[in-house]
């Protein structure tokens, strides 16, 4: 038997397997088949051709074969396609605006139509991106909610709009031009130009052409002299032709621009449009709420709307002044019913066919009103960042900033409006919101009535004025005089078992308090229902199982901590009187109108983001007023806690009698401000800076400035020129060097006066240099110091003649009106010319025109206590003590022997004032009067006369120029802050240096905050290399209000992102510093909490609400508003990426927003269903 021998075989390789892999389709999936022969693909006709690969292709065409470049061959560089030739195409032009309307004509009492009129229209060709006018065709539908940025705003109301036939005026009166000095050589926004000057001239300027080597070759002569001949000949058509003209006369020149605008003002004709102001610039009418309307249905036969109760008297006043289509602003309690007016106005409107807009501060104000005025109307719309619901009905209800932008975007919805409702207007003294009101009030077109509901605020009737002036029409200030449901007050300290069941009355008490039970079943019925919004994880939150076990026991919590959703439940439940006990903070009352029973205060003390601090008087009232529901309770109870000590009766009284809060500007300049009216040729930030509610106080009195300088003007022209010849050639020069040396001196006193030194000097016995209305350049002894609210009182020893003249201008050769050298260098002080007499006066730092250094021993308080006795009639003619015999006598002997003043202390030696204003002025002040003793005018016999013309003539001048500084842009405010802003822009490029916004700006005013960082991100291309996801977490650091650490547990890619935002702020900053403004760079950079990145991030990759919890110890309130802002901000984005052409980036924020809007954070509100 044969042993076989095994051989050992190599394992199979794969390929030698009877396998086939055939592709199914273009699916991707493939299939195993023990097959041979099978196909490779399931496709009808194989695999498709695989591409070559492109680096090898990129080789073979351009590095092996260089022939094949255009460079190496000119057949394949430039090619031509023939052009077919049309042409009746060029006559293919659109079609002229129709010149012209048909207008009817009816009868004036009866309306009826009698016929019609041909009228010629003007501005035919005008578009939303050349005019501000209303007669500008509607832009496209799709715009006509929002607007678009690139349009231009409709013109504000309150300005005079510049006609055609204005524009034609104001250029014939333009100051003529003298075209051979005032020629532009470089055209705005050119690098090079032409020179105009002759051919002999130097050489022009580099990048200056010269015009005259130019036309050198060109033959222009031969035409001179018959040109000249015919306008040589008297009889000739150009003679006749000139001298018939009304317009040959020459213009006569202005010595400045302001009294050309004021001749033209003066002669102007009032248009009939312009309303006539009120007789002596009354805007805010105020109307006596307490008298009784007995003919308001006599005059209202037919209301726009009625209730089923009878309004008050205010409410009445209100509706009167809205039929006649007033404005009006109604300053009422809490709860006094101000919505009346409201609802009044939106119910006219839907009568007129109108539109109506209903602004408030908050969003959550927004959607309950949507609610009650969708029940009440219907045809009620809402937008607001994240809802728009029904925005083509005739009542819209919007944040303050969705206006504003529908405004500066030119919204055709403001062409049907008749009505803006601002609710809460005292919100306008928020520091960060409240410019929006101002804008809005400011932006708002002339057809357009104004109605204002607030608190009861102290200064409505200055806020009324301002608004009357600005839109110049009367505003009708109506006011409550007591609250509809009376308060009272109680203080419960319950520190002892004898004050545990007591209440302290504190302020007018009358009436009983009786409560009601809550409905568990109809609590859990309701959370139910409206918690079955939420996704299942969702409605396990521990913030939402907590509250709803607090709400099935009757109570409440609301404040900015707790979701959305949850707070419209508490609000919704306490509405209906099924939440017995709501504990609140002061945005429910400033934001929510829902009345109770009694509201309780747990501390008499706030946190107000910085310090802790007592109530403010209008932050109690308008907490307090919520107790009292109109209708049911007969009073309001209001009870304070007393926790730990009992409060002063002093504050208690401050806080419940005090005034409320003034409403003040906060007006302020944005760069979105600036931007969307530099686009806008016509409308300039200073005007919208003088409108401003902060310029009010120094532009009320515009008007009265404008007649005091016409006056002045006519004044300066009648005077008689002085005679400044011969030794009064440095009249001029001796007047202006008396003038400078005073204001020197009076500049050196008052830096001495608010010196430490300088005041410590000023002690008992110290000899000092009187000068005010009284007493000029008299020597004085200082008896006693004292100090006031506001500064520091001298009581001074002064001598004087004797009697005591009343005239100042009969007290002795010092007061002559004519100043000599003597009278200006030095002090040349005060002798009495007869019997020498005192007195004792208070003095202010300001009167005191010099210190001396000569100090007397004096007893300051018999002297005071002789001279107190002496003015008693008893005692008027008893000598002095000797006390006071002995100063008088001192000081006089000082005066005889010192006649131009005895030594004064020096400031820079004596006092040690280093400051360099200081040091300077001593010099210059010694320069001036070498200069004033070395005149040559003095020495003329006609000095005094030509002298006092001179100062006539100057006092005139000089206060016209002050007149003109008050009227002119100069003296506003913001001035400076706004040309530091506008030199940031330029530097950043977003403006030219011509003031033209360029495509940066025009992004930026895209951005409703952050702009230039925003901006700077984008065109630093910081956000299109990163994932949506990624670009939200990292602008969460823009909106979110909470600061925080980012953590150490990010992706590298955003730890790097948030570094080169920081940088890019840092670079902002440091630009901002750099021109001027005062913010720093931490500050700014500081701005900026990268908190919720992480949060932010996890979330816009799916991660559930109830995950997020542990990832950051912020409210879950303030982690919804934070990506609620968030997701508005890349819509933002989206709509500045579309406009600078970045479609990936403008698709990146459009998913970012989809990642951020789901679940619980976007749930819809449930006012709104």
């Amino acid at each position: 038997m044969m042993e076989t021998e095994r051989l050992v075989l190599p394992p199979p390789d794969p390929l030698d397997l009877p396998l086939r892999a055939v592709e199914l389709g273009c699916t991707g999936h493939w299939e195993l088949l023990n097959l041979p022969g099978a196909p490779e693909s399931s496709l009808p006709h194989g695999l498709p051709p695989c591409a070559p690969d492109l680096q090898q292709e990129a080789e073979q065409l351009f590095l092996s074969s260089p022939a094949w470049l255009p460079l190496h061959g000119v057949e394949h560089s430039a090619r031509k396609w023939q052009r077919k030739t049309d042409p009746w195409s060029l006559l293919a032009v659109l079609g002229a605006p129709v010149p012209s309307d048909l207008q009817a004509q009816r009868h004036p009492t009866t309306g009826q139509i009698l016929g019609y009129k041909e009228v010629l229209l003007e501005n035919t060709n005008l578009s939303a991106t050349t005019s501000l006018s209303l007669r500008r065709p509607p832009g496209p539908a799709s715009q006509s909610l929002w607007g678009n940025p690139t349009q231009y705003p409709f013109w504000p109301g309150g300005m005079d709009e510049p006609t055609i036939t204005d524009l034609n005026t104001r250029e014939e009166a333009e100051e003529e031009i003298d075209f051979e000095k005032d020629l532009l050589t470089i055209p705005p926004g050119f690098k090079k130009g032409m020179d105009f000057a002759p051919k002999d001239c130097p050489t022009p300027a580099p990048g200056l052409l010269s015009l005259s080597c130019m036309l050198e070759p060109l033959d222009l002569g031969g035409g001179d002299e018959d040109e000249n001949e015919a306008v040589g000949q008297p009889g000739g058509p150009r003679g006749d032709t000139v001298s018939a003209s009304p317009c040959s006369a020459p213009l006569a020149r202005a010595s400045s621009l302001e009294d050309l605008v004021l001749k033209e003002a003066s002669t102007a004709v009032s248009t009939p449009e312009a309303p006539e102001p009120p007789s002596q610039e009354q805007w805010a009418i105020p109307v006596d709420a307490t008298s009784p309307v007995g003919d308001f249905y006599r005059l209202i036969p037919q209301p726009a709307f009625q209730w089923a109760f009878e309004p008050d008297v205010f409410q009445k006043q209100a509706i009167l002044h809205l039929e006649r289509h007033d404005s009006v602003f109604v300053a009422a309690h809490t709860s006094a019913g101000k919505t009346v007016v409201a609802e009044y106005a939106i119910a006219l409107a839907q009568k007129h066919m109108t539109r109506t807009i209903y602004t408030s501060p908050i969003k959550a104000l927004s959607n309950q009103k949507f609610r009650d005025f969708r029940n009440t109307f219907g045809d009620v719309g809402l937008l607001t960042g994240d809802v728009q619901l029904h925005p083509e009905a005739s009542c819209l209800i919007m944040t303050t900033e969705i206006l504003r932008s529908m405004l500066y975007s030119g919204s055709d919805v403001i062409r049907d409006l008749e009505w803006v409702i601002f609710d809460e207007v005292h919100y306008i003294n928020d520091v960060e919101r409240g410019v929006v009101w101002e804008e809005v009030l400011i932006m708002l077109p002339d057809h357009v009535s104004i109605i204002l509901l607030s608190a009861t605020v102290p200064n409505a009737l200055e806020f009324a004025d301002w608004i009357g002036r600005l839109k110049r029409r009367q505003i009708y200030v109506i006011s409550t005089v007591t609250r509809p449901v009376p308060l009272e007050h109680y203080l419960f300290t319950g520190n002892s078992s004898k004050t545990q069941g007591e209440l302290f009355l504190l302020l007018d008490s009358r009436g009983a308090f009786h409560t009601k039970g809550s409905e568990k079943s109809e609590i859990h019925l309701f959370l139910q229902r409206c918690l079955a919004r939420l996704r299942g994880s969702d409605r396990q939150l521990p913030q939402v199982l907590h509250m709803s076990e607090l709400l099935n026991r009757g109570l409440g919590v609301h404040h900015s901590g707790i979701l959305p959703i949850l707070k419209e439940i508490v609000e919704m439940l306490f509405s209906r009187g099924l939440v017995k006990v709501l504990f609140a903070t002061e945005t429910f009352a400033m934001g929510v109108n829902m009345p109770a029973r009694t509201v309780v205060f747990d501390s008499m003390r706030k946190h107000d983001g910085s310090t802790f601090r007592d109530l403010l008087p209008g932050e109690y009232v308008q907490m307090a007023g919520r107790a009292g529901r109109r209708g049911l309770d007969p009073t309001g109870t209001v009870i304070l806690l007393c926790k730990g000590r009992v409060p002063e009766m002093a504050d208690l009284h401050r806080m419940m009698m005090g005034k409320p809060s003034q409403l003040q500007s906060q007006f302020r300049l944005t760069y979105t401000m600036i931007l969307n009216l530099l686009r806008v040729d016509a409308l300039r930030v200073e005007d919208m800076m003088k409108r401003s509610f902060s310029e009010f106080p120094s532009r009320k009195d515009s008007k009265a400035h404008e007649q005091a300088l016409a006056e002045l003007t006519k004044r300066l022209g009648a005077l008689e020129e002085p005679d400044m010849t011969g030794q009064l050639v440095d009249l001029p020069e001796y007047y202006s060097w008396g003038e400078e040396l005073t204001e020197t001196q009076h500049m050196i006193q008052r830096r001495i006066m608010e010196s430490v030194n300088g005041l410590k000097s000023l002690s008992a016995g110290r000899v000092v240099v009187v000068k005010n209305q009284e007493h000029h350049n008299a020597l004085g002894v200082i008896l006693q110091v004292s100090s006031n609210s506001t500064s520091r009182v001298f009581t001074t020893l002064v001598l004087c003649d004797k009697p005591l003249s009343q005239d100042p201008q009969d007290r002795g050769p010092a007061t002559a009106e004519v100043p000599y050298p003597d009278d200006l260098v030095g002090f040349k002080l005060f002798l009495p010319e007869g019997p020498c007499d005192h007195t004792v006066v208070k003095l202010q730092p300001g009167d005191m025109a010099a210190i001396t250094t000569k100090v007397l021993r004096v007893n300051g308080e018999k002297i005071l206590e002789d001279f107190s006795k002496r003015q008693q009639p008893k005692f008027k003619k008893d000598p002095p003590l000797a006390a006071v015999t002995t100063a008088v006598q001192e000081l006089l002997r000082l005066a005889q022997a010192h006649p131009a003043g005895p030594p004064t202390l020096d400031p820079v030696n004596d006092l040690q004032l280093k400051d360099m204003s200081v040091v300077e002025g001593g010099l210059r002040a010694r320069k001036l009067e070498e200069l004033i003793q070395g005149a040559q005018c003095v020495h003329s016999p006609r000095f005094p006369a030509q002298y006092l013309k001179l100062r006539e003539r100057m006092q005139i001048q000089k206060e016209m120029e002050r007149l003109r500084f008050l009227l002119s842009d100069q003296s506003l405010l913001l001035l400076p802050e706004y040309h530091q802003r506008v030199e940031v822009l330029r530097t950043l490029g977003y403006v030219d240096e011509a003031g033209t916004v360029k495509l940066a700006g025009r992004v930026a005013c895209a951005m409703s905050s952050h702009e230039l960082l925003l901006t700077e991100l984008m065109f630093d291309n910081a956000l299109s290399t990163l994932r949506p996801e990624e670009i939200a977490a990292l602008l969460s650091g823009l909106v979110c209000q909470s600061p925080g650490d980012a953590g150490d547990q990010l992706p590298n890619t955003l730890k790097q992102g948030i570094e080169r935002v920081r940088a890019v702020a840092k670079r902002i900053g440091e630009v901002q510093v750099a021109c001027g403004l005062n913010q720093t760079v931490e500050e700014f950079v500081g701005e900026l909490n990268f908190g919720l990145v992480e949060v932010v991030y996890e979330w816009a990759r799916g991660m559930p609400f109830s995950e997020l919890a542990g990832l950051s110890g912020t409210p879950e309130g303030l982690v919804v508003r934070c990506i609620q802002r968030l997701a508005e901000m890349c819509r933002s984005l989206r709509g500045a990426a579309r406009l600078v052409g970045e479609p990936v980036l403008g698709a990146k924020m459009e998913t970012a927003a989809t990642l951020l809007r789901r679940d619980i954070v976007f749930a819809a509100s449930l006012y709104t269903q």
